[in-house]
């Protein structure tokens, strides 16, 4: 539309020329972003009676909309009003616009609302309004009543209305909008058919988007990038990498947004040397220097296990954002390098990069996951200071920080005074006195979270369930499961299906048990399995315990822990033969040990310990003082308990062993290293063994001292000879 046409249908006049100068110079500064110099340049024009052109309130609006200046595109809009111009629909469809740029709909839908008449410009602003802040269930419902009108939509709003239909997976509303699109022609628009295809993918039909994308007649990078997006976010990776190799065959050259994809898809899939290609195809196109692209290389060789080459790829970028600090903190966190995370944090804050909600969350989990409190509550006075904690994530996260590092005081005094809660905080407490064997109160807290109105999720059950196994409560467990199925709508997953096993068979019922497993209605995989065997070397019953082995080193051959768990039954009941056939076993299958590892925290720093170790600086203290202690709990009738340890040597040699548990190091270091009657916070990868566990009953004692071991099931809390687990674990 010309100015001239603008001009005659506002009755204005057909030549201004002071004006037309005036609106060239305005227009030249919004172009240069400098929108308070050409705002005041309008106020000076309306102030002097010289009516500015139209296009000088557009230009100025368009502005304000990329620069989402709010308080200035209102004093237009305020201008506009003195012109008595806000009756005309082009500035009445920009002011929409601009609103709806500056994130206020509000604002958006009362120009809207206000409007004599609309068209499609009009319509196409106020949907767009609805569905770039998120509330595409108005912006569908706003289109629709665009139809009922007579209007006809155009291929640009089409394309709006299909985007909103893919964030909703309003897949119904998608297949009308397809029906209508034909019907009018434009599905052979190739942005309209990319649109398409990212809306039934989006919706989770792939093959209905894969149909679409082979009934197109040209494809161009976003058509092929949409396919490729579709695979990459309904988890099937291995199809979007093969689509790759059929673009590249095609001579289509993708662009950063489809390195993304397929560099997430590689992440997703661990697909180490097909990511190596990827970074390879990158530098040949010359995407490396983007720092989207370089972030997403860095996660997806992180999540690939080589936090090495994504520290390389993350020192060696010449320009980073706190995305680029995130996934090198999540890489860290995501690999059990804790440590790691938290030493990268530090150096974040002194290169004067601010971390964000993420970046905090991400390092929540790194300290809950070492048990690492005090650089957890040194993190909460930064979440503080930067105004993140009454976000519900953060709070979420700083509740299940406190309760995984044994502090359930704290973290249910943290729950409490959330101002808002969703179904992951309650899930956080409520899982946390599982863990740390607080069985009564967690099931309180779920009687609680279903009376004030929050739905129980798939893992709400988990944390129930497994605080039901852990403290012998069969009947109740039972009932919880029951209960999830038939009247919570939740279809148990094989989550649940291992938390039952666990009940049953930490209970003794292996019988049960194992029919159990093999009543369920989907294929049990290596947890559940692995959850008999487990509770077979609890009760020594070999039979089960082989049967149960046989199924998991099917599922997972170079998984040492059933040829552990195995051996120690056969250990325990004397079996010596079929203690070294099972050993010959690991070997042949070139099967080794996970070693064991402790971590302990003092004065802010963490301490690590692997089984045996001899390598801290501090080493003869240490075995000076298990020297002392060994003596001590000898006098206090502790025998060790040589079945723990599958190497065929002495008893001397084995009791030396046992005394090696990186658990028992751990202790020692703390007990030279910190105050008498300070408390011990230990974190170990494995589940603790039932010699390091009957010892640190009688160190507790000894020492009097509380010991917490959070190991890989749960917390152990060991307070004067006994445990928190009631020697239930």
């Amino acid at each position: 539309m010309t100015l001239g046409h603008i001009q005659s249908g506002d009755g204005l006049r057909s030549r201004v020329p002071d004006s037309f100068c005036n609106g060239d110079k305005l227009s030249k500064l919004c172009d240069e972003g400098r929108l308070k110099e050409a705002l005041h340049m309008l106020e000076l024009m309306v102030q002097q009676t010289t009516k500015p052109p139209i296009h000088a309130y557009v230009c100025l609006l368009n502005g304000c909309s990329r620069s989402k200046a709010l308080a200035e595109g209102k004093r237009v809009h305020a201008l506009i009003v003195q012109s008595v111009l806000d009756s005309n629909i082009v500035l009445a469809n920009t002011l929409v616009r601009m609103y709806s740029k500056c994130g206020s709909v509000l604002h958006a839908h009362k120009v809207f609302s206000n409007m004599p008449q609309h068209d499609v410009y009009s319509w196409t602003a106020i949907i767009s309004a609805y569905a770039d802040s998120g509330e595409v269930e108005e912006a569908i419902n706003l289109f629709q009543q665009m139809q009922e009108t007579g209007l006809a939509p155009d291929k640009v709003l089409f394309i709006v209305v299909l985007k909103a239909c893919a964030r909703l997976a309003a897949l119904e509303q998608g297949r009308q909008l397809h029906s209508d699109i034909i019907k009018r022609g434009f599905q052979s628009d190739v942005i309209v058919g990319s649109t398409l295809v990212n809306m039934y993918a989006k919706c989770g039909c792939t093959e209905d988007a894969r149909e679409l994308f082979d009934n197109m007649s040209e494809r161009d990078v976003v058509s092929w990038t949409a396919m490729i997006a579709g695979y990459a976010q309904n988890g099937l990776g291995k199809e979007a990498l093969a689509l790759y190799e059929q673009m590249k065959q095609e001579g289509m050259q993708p662009n950063n947004v489809t390195f993304v994809l397929l560099l997430k898809a590689c992440a997703s899939l661990a697909a180490l040397e097909q990511g190596r290609q990827l970074h390879s195809d990158i530098i040949k196109r010359g995407f490396q220097s983007e720092v989207i692209v370089r972030n997403t290389l860095v996660d997806m060789y992180a999540k690939c296990g080589c936090t090495e080459d994504a520290r390389e790829l993350f020192d060696n970028m010449s320009e980073r954002d706190v995305v680029s600090w995130n996934a090198m903190i999540a890489g860290y966190a995501q690999n059990g390098l804790g440590k790691e995370a938290l030493a990268l944090y530090e150096q974040m804050k002194q290169e004067g990069m601010q971390p964000n909600n993420i970046t905090l969350v991400l390092l929540l989990k790194a300290c809950a996951s070492l048990a690492a409190l005090e650089q957890g509550k040194q993190l909460h006075s930064d979440i503080i200071k930067r105004g993140f904690q009454s976000e519900v994530v953060v709070g979420s996260t700083l509740v299940d920080m406190y309760a995984k590092c044994g502090c359930t005081e704290d973290a249910r005094e943290l729950f409490d005074n959330m101002s808002e809660r969703n179904v992951v905080s309650w899930n956080a407490m409520i899982a946390g006195y599982a863990q740390n064997g607080l069985v009564q109160e967690a099931l309180a807290l779920f009687e609680q979270m279903q009376t004030e109105g929050t739905k129980p999720d798939e893992v709400t059950y988990v944390s129930v369930l497994s605080a039901c196994a852990h403290s012998g409560l069969v009947d109740q467990g039972r009932h919880v499961f029951d209960s999830m199925c038939k009247n919570h709508g939740v279809t148990p997953t094989r989550e649940h299906y291992a938390c039952m096993v666990d009940l049953l068979g930490r209970a003794g019922c292996l019988d049960d048990a194992e029919l159990f497993i093999n009543k369920m209605p989907i294929q049990p995989d290596n947890v559940v399995w692995m959850t008999l065997l487990g509770a077979a070397r609890n009760h020594g019953h070999a039979e089960i315990g082989r049967r149960a082995f046989d199924r998991v080193v099917k599922l997972e051959p170079k998984n040492a822990a059933p040829y552990v768990l195995l051996s120690n039954i056969y250990a325990a009941a004397g079996r010596k033969d079929e203690l070294a056939k099972i050993r010959n076993e690991m070997k042949e299958a070139g099967v080794e040990k996970m070693p064991g590892c402790s971590w302990i925290e003092v004065d802010n720093q963490l301490h690590a310990f692997v089984v045996g170790d001899a390598t801290h600086p501090q080493s003869k203290d240490i075995q000076a003082e298990l020297d002392r202690l060994v003596g001590l709990m000898k006098k206090a009738r502790y025998k060790p308990n040589l079945s723990f340890v599958l190497d065929d040597v002495e008893d001397e040699e084995k009791e030396n062993a046992l005394c090696g548990h990186s658990e028992k190091l751990a202790i020692a270091f703390g007990l030279v290293n910190t105050p008498s009657g300070t408390p011990i916070r230990i974190k170990k990868n494995l589940r603790i063994c039932g010699d390091c566990h009957n010892a640190t009953k009688i160190i507790s004692k000894i020492v009097r001292r509380n010991i917490s071991v959070m190991d890989a099931n749960r917390y152990h809390h060991f307070k004067d000879g006994f445990c928190s687990c009631g020697d239930y674990w």
